[in-house]
């Protein structure tokens, strides 16, 4: 009997641990999963057996409707005082006097929306809704309130990537923006004029837009919507491809999903054309697959790694462009220079060509280049076709790393609100970086976001910070810990400049 017992004792203990050292390996191996693994965990676990009826016929958006809107939310972001003292003062005495409109006085607030893509709480959004905020605060569908951190954003993009520290959320199934068709009908999800949990239905009016919106940098902070009034080519930054939706979008639709009626995420809802501010038929939003990349790579290395293929070109499609370089084409990108030393001068293209193809589809204008390219990683090839004295060659381009990474958008007392602050991204240091610093813990500093402390105090991207509060930092977990148990508001933060330069910077936060 005791023999009995010892077995089932031993089997017991052996199974727990077998348990717990699968549960530790499942944990670890969570961490390093991108956010696309997540998603097939996650719809492994939870098939959808709900029919879904086909954008033709007899259309029906409820089941859609159902799936989506428990992930999406809604966004309160806070700015800081923008008051001027006496000025300020003379201006709302004076202001009362003559019946003028005031600004407010105060913390300023705006809204927006974000699309949960992950069960842990990383919630995708656009790069305006957070840029510069002190505050970020989510309340989901349900109603529960947290406090999001930034992980990076891309405003070359206008995307970001924020988390909440939960577990079990309900999130948007990712879909493929490729197969998306002009003419199939589309449901914008958000948050206008403060509605929450807003359903919307349209069609797919076009793919590809290059509307001249990212970039502007003038967009009223009172509004973080971008409002397109009129076309200037002069404007056109960043990359541009988006998919145009006549379902009605708003202010305060921005970060929302843009989904089919399978309910898959195809687009994240950007920007409107508009002469009023205010919904009049034409809706944008971010495709997915150029998406996935740039969320996975702020996921991973806390800033995007993009590829170049090292070209200066004239669009086509614009008249005056084509007519400023004596060309009768009117599609695809003129090659006015190329970056000496850039991949497409290693692969043979010439000032001159015009690119005409990429990857066997063609090119009509800069954005089916531009989103093309926006997947890719540095190291990654890509084929492109050009017209050169009357004749088609085909080029094999790999494309090079731009220098390094740009400082771009984002930022009390909890731990969300002050490492929003910080105004950075970060990435755990490998063994080679350890080596160059001498150093035995430290986190990379991948992005420098403007307004945060450390563009204020010109800590740039490729610094490494060491510890704080004379605590060791090895990951943003660290982080989290030191600045949770922060009693007196003092930062002080030490490390290396890129340069190797040490430092070791003291900030008041409360």
């Amino acid at each position: 009997m005791k023999k009995i017992g010892l077995t089932l004792l031993t089997a017991f203990v052996g199974g727990a641990m077998a348990l717990g050292v699968y549960k530790l390996a499942e944990n670890k191996y969570a961490d390093n999963m991108t956010l696309e693994d997540k998603q097939k965990v996650y719809f492994a676990s939870n098939p959808s057996t709900a029919a879904v009826v086909s954008s033709a016929g007899a259309a029906d958006f409820t089941q859609a409707a159902a799936e989506v809107t428990p992930a999406v939310v809604y966004i309160r972001t806070t700015y800081a005082d923008k008051s001027n003292g006496q000025q300020d003062q003379l201006e709302q005495m004076f202001g009362q006097m003559f019946g003028q409109r005031m600004r407010p006085q105060g913390p300023q607030m705006a809204s927006g929306s974000g699309v949960i893509i992950s069960p842990d709480g990383y919630i995708v959004t656009n790069n305006h809704v957070v840029a510069k905020a002190e505050k970020i605060q989510i309340v989901t569908n349900d109603h529960r309130q947290f406090e999001a951190k930034v992980i990076g954003t891309d405003p070359n993009t206008d995307l970001a990537l924020i988390k909440i520290e939960a577990t079990n959320l309900p999130i948007v199934k990712l879909g493929n923006s490729d197969a998306v068709r002009v003419g199939e009908w589309v449901l914008a999800v958000g948050n206008p004029f403060k509605l929450n949990s807003t359903v919307t239905a349209g069609i797919v009016s076009a793919k590809g837009r290059n509307i001249g919106i990212i970039g502007r940098g003038d967009e009223d902070d009172d509004n973080p919507f971008p409002v397109r009034q009129q076309e200037n080519p002069s404007l056109k930054r960043g990359i541009e491809s988006f998919i145009q939706t006549d379902a009605a979008i708003n202010p305060g639709n921005s970060g929302g999903a843009l989904v089919n009626t399978a309910g898959e995420l195809i687009g994240i809802n950007a920007a409107i054309a508009s002469h009023t501010g205010s919904y009049e038929g034409y809706g944008f939003a971010i495709p997915i697959n150029l998406a996935k990349k740039v969320l996975n790579d702020i996921k991973k290395y806390g800033a995007v790694k993009r590829g170049y293929i090292g070209v200066s070109f004239a669009d086509l499609s614009d008249p005056e462009a084509a007519k400023s370089v004596n060309s009768d084409k009117t599609n695809g990108l003129y090659v006015n220079s190329l970056v000496t030393g850039g991949g497409a001068e290693q692969a043979g293209i010439k000032t001159g060509d015009i690119i005409t193809k990429v990857e066997g589809n063609p090119v009509y204008e800069s954005s089916d280049l531009q989103e093309r390219v926006g997947r890719l990683q540095p190291g990654d090839k890509i084929n492109l076709t050009v017209l050169r004295n009357g004749s088609e060659k085909s080029f094999t381009v790999t494309l090079k790393a731009d220098a390094p990474a740009a400082r771009t958008a984002a930022v009390s007392k909890s731990a969300s609100e002050l490492f929003n602050k910080l105004g950075a991204s970060f990435q755990p240091l490998n063994a080679a970086q350890k080596a160059k610093f001498r150093v035995n813990s430290g986190v990379l500093v991948t992005q420098v976001r403007p307004g945060g402390i450390f563009d204020d105090t010109e800590i740039p991207v490729g610094s490494v910070i060491t510890s704080i509060n004379k605590q060791p930092i090895n990951s943003v977990a660290d982080m989290d810990k030191v600045i949770t148990s922060l009693k007196n508001g003092r930062l002080i933060i030490t490390g290396y400049y890129p340069d190797g330069g040490s430092f070791s910077n003291v900030f008041e936060v409360q």
